[in-house]
């Protein structure tokens, strides 16, 4: 299997959706290594705290969610956002309609591409998909 970087919308996708995209979770799950970049680490928890406070959830579930993401996390290698990073990402794709956050992925994606050869973007985020398809 490949290495894969996760996007934001996998992560989600595989722990707060689960049973929804059967082949998102297999793809994590048999992945040699994963990688993300710091900013799914924020998005993620960001979107816990989005559901949690109208009550959707139950709170059990959230807990679950963010006790799974955690261990996703741990199997993770983080990129952080550098300065190279964020140059790269205000330039990158400019054929294609990407909004500011997923730029961000992308920059780091194709970054981290360029180090580990079998690198793949896996997301459920059309625009990303399709963005990350040009490299």
């Amino acid at each position: 299997m490949p290495s894969l970087y996760l996007d934001t919308s996998a992560v989600l996708r595989a722990v707060m959706e689960s049973g929804t995209s059967p082949e998102v979770e297999r793809r994590i799950r048999s992945a040699d290594a994963l990688l993300t970049s710091r900013l799914a680490t924020v998005e993620a928890s960001r979107a816990i705290h989005r559901v949690r406070q109208p009550g959707v959830v139950a709170e059990a579930r959230l807990a679950d969610a963010e006790r799974e993401i955690e261990h996703l996390w741990a199997r993770c290698d983080i990129w952080e956002i550098t300065p190279q990073v964020c140059e790269a990402a205000r330039h990158i794709a400019p054929g294609k309609l990407l909004r500011a956050l997923d730029a961000i992925h992308l920059a780091t994606f194709v970054t981290a591409r360029k180090r580990i050869a079998d690198l793949e973007m896996l997301t459920v985020d059309e625009r990303l998909r399709a963005a990350a398809a040009l490299f």
